[in-house]
């Protein structure tokens, strides 16, 4: 007989709160099953079991918060769909109290990654325009449901040169850097009642632009309806903040520990723009990275910001 533990939960997190459970016992679970829903400082998060068997005994009592490496399942070692509750019915009162720890925790994340890492942070402008008319002549051919948007193009782009340049892309533990061999890649989202979280996309750098657009739109969702799995919280290898909806030109971003770099993307703009002695006007986005010095420098960085933009010019090699 086996036993499920809480797993990490990420982001330094070190206890949950049990909302629901997703099983009882008489319950047969297959590895990737969802076993219960579990509350943190930062997000409501889906746990997984990567075992199989019968559950024969649940072993914490819904409300009770506790350390990550609990025993919460014993397993005896049918798929089955589990109702999930709205988010939007939790009372106004509750939701801020979700949103101060949120906070709270992201506050204490935040003041220490810069007390112990040391960032640099380099800028770039993006140009958008064979982006743009690639994307807009491909757009004709789609119905508006499908139709990419840039910032699609912007993430791929991003997790294409990271994947290039390991430097920015993996986790600083125990005084080692340990680059990842895959790109899961972080995007921050607003949630309703303020705040943010930065849950991962998977693969990024080998997902076609069409899954890319729709597992970001299935994530925005999730984290706002406070429904996210527990692995894209707990991996993300490198974050993106954008916030060009909110208008905002330039972003500098201070890294999510243990990771090592941060990308902010400003609103998209039209920037006049000389070449070969004559003036014209381009579409273009502000780019920045926030670097963990001890991994990476100057040089490798810039070289990955360029790297972004080179590859925004073959936007059909995306």
């Amino acid at each position: 007989m086996g036993e499920f533990r809480l797993p990490s939960l990420g982001a330094d997190l070190k206890n949950g709160k049990l909302v629901e459970w997703l099983v009882e016992p008489g319950d047969y679970v297959s590895p990737g099953d969802s076993v219960a829903v579990v509350e943190t400082d930062m997000t409501t998060l889906d746990v997984e079991t990567q075992q199989e068997g019968q559950v024969t005994e649940l072993l914490v009592d819904i409300g009770a918060t506790v350390p990550v490496g609990t025993p919460m399942v014993r397993i005896l070692g049918t798929e089955e769909e589990t109702v999930q509750p709205d988010a939007a019915s939790v009372p106004q009162s509750e939701a801020q109290d979700r949103v101060s720890s949120l906070r709270r925790a992201v506050g204490s994340l935040m003041s220490r990654s810069k007390k112990s890492i040391p960032h640099y942070y380099l800028s770039t402008t993006l140009d958008l325009r064979a982006a743009l008319e690639w994307m807009q002549l491909v757009n004709k051919q789609r119905p508006v449901a499908s139709r990419l948007v840039p910032s699609a193009l912007l993430l791929k782009a991003t997790a294409l040169a990271a994947r290039e340049v390991p430097e920015v892309n993996g986790f600083f533990t125990d005084g080692i850097f340990r680059p990842s061999s895959s790109v899961h890649l972080g995007v921050a989202v607003a949630l309703r009642h303020g705040g943010l979280v930065a849950p991962a996309i998977h693969n990024a750098d080998t997902l076609a632009l069409d899954v890319l657009m729709q597992k970001l739109r299935d994530l925005v969702s999730r984290a706002r309806a406070g429904r996210l799995q527990r692995a894209e919280m707990a991996d993300p290898t490198l974050t993106v903040m954008n916030l060009g909806d909110l208008g905002v030109e330039t972003v500098f971003g201070v890294i999510y520990p243990p990771q090592v770099a941060m990308v902010g993307l400003g609103r998209m703009m039209e920037q006049p723009w000389a070449h070969d002695g004559l003036l014209g006007v381009r579409p273009a986005v502000a780019a920045t990275l926030s670097a963990d010095h001890r991994v990476s420098d100057g040089l490798r960085g810039g070289r990955f910001l360029a790297r972004i933009d080179e590859v925004l010019q073959k936007p059909e090699e995306l």
